[in-house]
Order: structure tokens, then C-alpha cells, then sequence
């Protein structure tokens, strides 16, 4: 079982001298977010619409845009070498005809020569200028070349023009390039369903009980599971958009029951279940048909519990299939959820404490302990996404575990 965390991935994220530059900001961020290990580089034209600072700030490591003045020597060598994969946003056209003819006059294209890594362009620029021959002609070279587009919208444009040339959606590059690390992850090929968010089980037709479940540490969960490559089904409470992107679908519940139901579809050809919703544990057991008025009275709401939807799960799992369930404490964290772990039959249990400062509920952080039959393992306070891949480490583990165990048999038998 591994005991240190996956590295994460690096992506360099170019940046070109375009307008659309301040997008580039929001791909930073995102990438971040997700995981991923972002090294700006900015071109110097680039410096006239953004600022190192932004990017340094935002992302992995401090921004760089020369080849001369960086505290390395060999800047472009080094980012290079080191990429997973190469974004750049906005890609204009100055810049697509430099990369196309092979130049390495700034650092950006010196890095994308030096490099093996897959590399992921997004154009941006007038209709006039997108639709040039030689603009068009020299991504048919990239592309020849293995280099992936991502094309440009329609929409506003500078100076108050409309047209095809707009920036794709960050959101849009950022499920790209998720989907072009997952192509290399060592989740490649496995099913991951994952629950997120806190039911809602209605008591009359505007109220309901809930919890302060926010469904971040579960979209994480799918975000990292995505990038490792697997085909994800998030079973969602959170009723925030989820950016489309290959191998995600997502499936939309509100109540315990409605969770039961998706999750258990779900489960029939999942390699891997990961129960991170904060299911409720009671729901009225009448539900008014009209709304409860102030002038009846007080109501009295009697509760009946809802189902175990991960006990469930386990007493119906597949063969090689493995189930992570989550525990949220306020007192006595660990041995509660040492003791969930034990009854719930689970292979990994991921244990929080709620009533710590940053971790738990409505936070960008958390801090757990994740439960196997292997030991104990402590994330300290860390984001989100790097709480989920430590999680997936430990998935990856056991599905190399089980795949070993899976094929004993056939040995022998041969």
C-alpha cells in the first residue's frame, strides 16, 4: 500500500500575448484545484495584459517568462522535461505561426521544443484573423504533429465585435486537460461512483432536513478521480454546476432514498464506491402535502430512519470491487470511526473531524484519518484535492492488491 501521496501533475500553462489572457487566470485556478502542479509561463507580450504576480499567486510556483533572467539556466529544458502536459491559453496567431515554424526566441517556445509531454493550444483571436489561411494552415501542421485544439467560441470579442474567436471556456480547457492527464493515470480503465453532499429529506413542500454538507470533498474526489483517468458517475446533492467534461456523468438527488436508488445502479458496474454524501440519518416519517402554517400550531414531526445505503452497497459488492465510506465526528473521531469501519465491512474508511478548525463541512480544507486493514494513514490539514488523491492512493492500492489475489487462481489453474 502506498504511504506517500501521488505526485501530483505538472502542467506548464502558457501564456500568450492575447486579450484573452485574463481567462488564463481562471484556467490557473482551476487546474490548481483540481490537483495539478501548474508552472505559469508568460510571454512577454503576454505581460502587457497580465501580471506575474496573478499567476505566481495563484499558481504552483512562481511565474516565469524569460529564457534569461530565471534563476535557472536552462529555464525551458527544465519546464520541459519535467511537464506532464504542456496548456497553452490564449494561443494567438503570432504565437501558433512561431510554434508551427519551430522558433524558440522566448521562453514559452524554447519549453514547448524541449518537451515530450502532450501539448494543448486554445486560440484566440479575431474572426478575421481565425479564419486566415495561414492561421488555419499552421494548426493543421500542429495537429499533424500530435498537438491537441481546443477551438474558439462565439461571442463578444475586443472592441465591441461578434464573432468566432473567443476564448473557449475555462471550464472547457480545464475538462480537456483533466482528460488528457487521466489518458496516462493510473486509474485508467476503472468505474468510480461517488456520492457528495448532504440529503434532504423534505418535511412539507418548502422545508426539509439537512445538513451543512457542502459536497465539496466528493467533487474533489470525482475531479481527482477523473484526472487519474477512470470514468466517474458523481451521484450529487450540490445544486452548483458541474462543468461538463469526458468520462463524468453526473446524477442529480435529493433525498436518502433517491441516493439509495442512484447509488445502487451505479454500483452493478463500479470498480470503485466512494459514499462521501452526508446521508441523513432520519427523515419525517409523513411528509405534509401543504405547506405547514405558523397559525396550526407547532408541528409534531415524528422521524423514522432512513436507509444504510452503505451497508447496503457492501452486502451486494461485486467481486474486486472496492468501497470507501466517510465518517464525520465531533468527539472521540478516530475510535467512532475505527468502530464504523469494523461494522460496515468497508476497505477504506475516511474519518474527519467536523468541530476542527478548517476541516470538515462548508471548507476549502480538510484534515482525516483514512482507515484500511493495512493501518492507519494521517492528512493533515490539507485542501480538499490533496485529501482526495490520498484517498485514491489507497484505492489504487487495494485494486492492485485485489487484481494480484484475482489472478492466483488463473495461475494455478493454467
Amino acid at each position: 500500500m502506498p504511504t506517500a501521496g501521488t505526485p501530483a501533475p505538472r502542467v506548464v500553462l502558457g501564456v500568450s500575448g492575447g486579450i484573452g489572457a485574463y481567462k488564463a487566470v481562471e484556467v490557473c485556478r482551476r487546474l490548481v484545484e483540481a490537483g495539478v502542479h501548474v508552472a505559469p509561463v508568460l510571454t512577454p507580450d503576454a505581460l502587457r495584459f497580465v501580471g506575474k504576480t496573478t499567476f505566481s499567486a495563484l499558481g504552483s510556483e512562481p511565474a516565469q517568462s524569460s529564457l534569461f533572467e530565471e534563476a535557472s539556466p536552462i529555464p525551458h529544458t527544465k519546464l520541459g522535461q519535467s511537464a506532464d502536459l504542456v496548456v497553452v491559453a490564449p494561443a494567438t496567431a503570432d504565437f501558433l505561426a512561431r510554434y508551427a515554424a519551430g522558433m524558440a526566441g522566448e521562453l514559452l517556445t524554447a519549453t514547448l521544443l524541449a518537451t515530450r509531454a502532450p501539448v494543448l493550444v486554445c486560440p484566440a483571436m479575431h474572426t478575421e484573423m481565425w479564419e486566415h489561411p495561414s492561421v488555419q494552415e499552421n494548426l493543421d501542421t500542429l495537429r499533424r504533429r500530435g498537438v491537441s485544439v481546443v477551438a474558439p467560441e462565439e461571442g463578444a470579442l475586443a472592441a465591441g465585435d461578434v464573432g468566432v474567436g473567443r476564448l473557449a471556456d475555462p471550464a472547457t480547457i480545464v475538462a480537456v486537460a483533466l482528460a488528457m492527464l487521466g489518458e496516462r493515470g493510473d486509474l485508467q480503465g476503472r468505474r468510480v461512483a461517488v456520492s457528495a453532499g448532504g440529503t434532504r429529506e423534505p418535511i412539507d413542500p418548502v422545508r426539509h432536513l439537512s445538513n451543512r454538507s457542502s459536497g465539496k470533498q466528493g467533487h474533489a474526489l470525482a475531479t481527482a478521480a477523473l484526472r487519474r483517468g477512470a470514468e466517474v458517475v458523481l451521484v450529487t446533492t450540490v445544486g452548483h454546476p458541474v462543468p461538463a467534461q469526458p468520462r463524468l456523468t453526473v446524477v442529480r438527488v435529493d433525498t436518502a432514498a433517491e441516493m439509495e436508488a442512484a447509488m445502487s445502479v451505479e454500483s452493478n458496474n463500479a470498480d470503485v464506491i466512494v459514499m462521501a454524501a452526508a446521508v441523513a440519518d432520519f427523515r419525517p416519517k409523513q411528509v405534509a402535502t401543504q405547506k405547514l402554517a405558523k397559525d396550526d400550531g407547532v408541528p409534531e414531526i415524528i422521524l423514522e430512519p432512513t436507509p444504510d445505503i452503505l451497508c447496503g452497497l457492501v452486502q451486494r459488492r461485486r467481486p474486486g470491487q472496492v468501497i470507501v465510506g466517510f465518517a464525520a465526528e465531533t468527539d472521540d473521531a478516530v475510535s467512532r470511526g475505527r468502530r464504523k469501519f469494523e461494522r460496515k465491512g468497508v476497505d477504506v474508511m475516511v474519518v474527519n473531524d467536523v468541530s476542527a478548525p478548517g476541516a470538515g463541512f462548508d471548507h476549502d480544507t480538510n484534515a482525516v484519518t483514512i482507515l484500511t486493514s493495512g493501518g492507519t494513514h494521517e492528512v493533515p490539514l490539507s485542501s480538499k484535492a490533496v485529501v482526495a488523491d490520498a484517498v485514491l492512493d489507497q484505492v489504487v492500492g487495494l485494486l492492485a492488491l485485489m487484481d494480484g489475489r484475482a489472478d492466483a487462481p488463473r495461475a494455478e489453474e493454467d
